[in-house]
């Protein structure tokens, strides 16, 4: 609030930017906690620093209207004083201003001109107990003719933040809309106070029921806040809940469920408990069967049925409308997913232990160190999950563990098995471009999987002979014919021009495609064209070979340890092979 009122010494776009945090989360927060005057004055700072002429127009036109309305509030005002006493009712009666936020909200929300939204006269009624609230509703009723419809009581069914009153709209002097809040002293206090009021009037207040609902709110911004993931989604979650308009329901013992407006059965059974809402599956409302996405009503009596071997349904996350069911449901779905991963890790990594018939729990504490830390993982939990999303090859890591076991313990092992159908657990050397009926040897590259070179490939060679326990036989599996593999191929012409649309040709007739060239003239003799082909296997590279050597004017077609041009995200490999790039060495330094 301090900051609101010194936020004239800053430009212009910074004022209207901290006046729009304000409103959309501290304004909220304000009122949220009860702290009427401080609300208000936020939401009429903000205003003014946003929207500085908006504010000064309305400003302008409130002043000049009060002095025409002041006939008619004296005029209720005495009214008002006269006829309570009259019923024995001993009160404080006091005029209620709108904020000028307050009368623009209600222009732009209801449509409404200036003169309709301020021909609305409000009073305060503030009497001794409960028992003269209703006394007193009853006197302004037989004063005024009460609107139907327009009666609340908030006395019976506080809101969030501890606001208790009674509210009706009557028909005052001359058809004029006449607006009363009735309340007691205390509510009065809480009003205007908000929650701070329990310690300032701790002698003379029963502030139990109210302490409890706000640490009840406020350990549900706790409990967001743990299960959110980043600030944003904390940001999102707590904007959903901090709006003021709420609906009150019924649990099927009497007990009353305060909610945002359009929640549903899903924000109801959360509310309940996390357990009831991550295993509900039907509800029913005032006695009859609804969908779960119903939009409940003020009075709604809802009991929901759970199973618990249910769970929340993403789809849920929109049409939920309560923070704290949005952050249960996206925590259970985070978590739920983590630890299918994680079993399904923990499965396959025991089969293919299995297979070679190693066990698990022998396999000493500073292996699994070892190997978490070469794959990132933070914890034995995080390096199954990886295994199950694909990340890690299970049959990779169980060679891996084999080959630092104590020597007693070791055999030999069979080779890994490929088919290209491994996704990320795998990645295929762009240093030597293995395909299917090529002689591969696998290195466990920490972070990345297993990398696959060809056994020809001089840097898995080097690598084998540095580090012998990171490189695996590996061998082919059943590849599938959609599969596609990546081969650089040099074809040494005679004339580049018509060599290219030559070549292009030969290359579809062979069933392949062309995804990346370069032409290297610098012998012009013999200029190269080096060219990246997708091929299914060693058989198919064969064919496209054969028949772009058909050619008349190629000279010579032969495999390269590097590439043309490739598809984006790979360099291209117009070099000397002799000189790799840093990208294409995969071995340990």
């Amino acid at each position: 609030l301090h900051n609101l009122r010194t936020l004239g010494v800053m430009r212009p776009e910074k004022r209207a930017r901290i006046a729009k945090e304000t409103l959309d989360i501290y304004v909220p927060i304000a009122h949220r906690l009860g702290l009427n005057n401080i609300f208000r004055e936020l939401q009429e700072l903000s205003f003014a620093n946003r929207y500085p002429l908006r504010y000064q127009i309305l400003y302008d036109n409130v002043l000049l209207a009060r002095g025409n309305r002041r006939s008619a509030l004296e005029r209720i005002l005495r009214e008002t004083k006269d006829a309570l006493p009259k019923s024995g009712i001993r009160a404080r009666v006091l005029g209620r201003d709108k904020t000028i936020y307050g009368i623009y909200n209600k222009m732009r929300e209801k449509h409404l001109s200036f003169s309709e939204a301020l021909d609305i006269y409000g009073f305060r009624v503030v009497v001794r107990s409960k028992e003269d609230c209703y006394k007193t509703l009853g006197a302004l009723h037989q004063l005024y003719k009460p609107v139907p419809g327009r009666f609340k009581d908030f006395i019976a069914i506080p809101k969030m933040n501890g606001y208790q009153s009674l509210h009706t709209t009557v028909i005052g002097p001359d058809g004029t809309p006449v607006e009363y809040q009735i309340r007691t002293e205390e509510m009065h206090r809480v009003d205007e106070d908000g929650i701070i009021t329990h310690w300032l009037y701790s002698d003379d207040v029963d502030s139990s029921d109210m302490q409890s609902r706000t640490a009840a709110w406020l350990q549900s911004l706790l409990e967001i806040q743990r299960t959110t993931s980043d600030r944003a989604e904390f940001l999102e979650t707590i904007k959903v809940d901090l709006f003021p308009d709420r609906v009150y329901v019924f649990t099927p013992k009497g007990r009353i469920i305060s909610l945002p407006q359009g929640a549903t059965p899903v924000d109801f059974a959360y509310q309940i408990h996390t357990d009831v809402g991550n295993h509900a599956v039907s509800a029913r409302i005032n006695s009859e069967v609804h969908p779960l996405d119903t939009e409940l009503k003020n009075g709604d009596m809802v009991e929901i049925t759970t199973d618990p071997n249910a769970g929340p349904n993403p789809m849920w996350l929109d049409s939920v409308h309560s923070g704290r069911a949005r952050a249960e449901i996206r925590q259970y779905l985070r978590n739920s997913k983590f630890e299918e991963s994680v079993r399904l890790g923990r499965e396959s990594l025991e089969k293919s232990a299995k297979t070679l018939t190693l066990d698990l729990t022998s396999v000493p504490d500073n292996i699994w160190t070892t190997v978490r830390r070469e794959n990132n993982a933070n914890s034995l939990a995080s390096l199954y999950a990886d295994i199950g999303l694909g990340k890690i090859l299970p049959a990779a890591l169980v060679r891996r563990i084999a080959a630092m076991m104590p020597a007693k313990e070791t055999k030999e092992l069979p080779a890994v098995v490929i088919d290209g159908s491994e996704g990320l657990a795998v990645q295929f050397a762009k240093c030597c471009h293995p395909i299917p009926g090529d002689n591969i040897i696998g290195f466990m590259r920490p972070g990345h999987g297993l990398a696959i070179h060809r056994i020809d490939c001089p840097h898995a060679q080097h690598g084998a002979k540095t580090d012998p326990k990171r490189w695996m036989k590996a061998q082919w599996g059943a590849s599938s014919a959609q599969n596609q593999y990546f081969v650089p191929l040099d074809i040494t012409v005679t004339d580049t021009n018509a060599a290219l649309a030559l070549v292009a040709a030969a290359i579809a007739e062979a069933d392949s495609s062309i995804v990346g060239v370069t032409v290297d003239d610098s012998n012009r003799a013999k200029p190269i064209i080096h060219l990246t082909v997708q091929v299914h296997d060693k058989n198919h590279l064969n064919h496209v070979q054969q028949t772009i050597s058909r050619i008349r004017c190629v000279d010579h077609v032969q495999r390269s340890l590097h590439s043309g041009e490739l598809p984006p995200g790979q360099k291209s490999a117009a070099r000397d092979p002799k000189t790799p790039s840093v990208e294409e060495v995969e071995v340990p330094t």
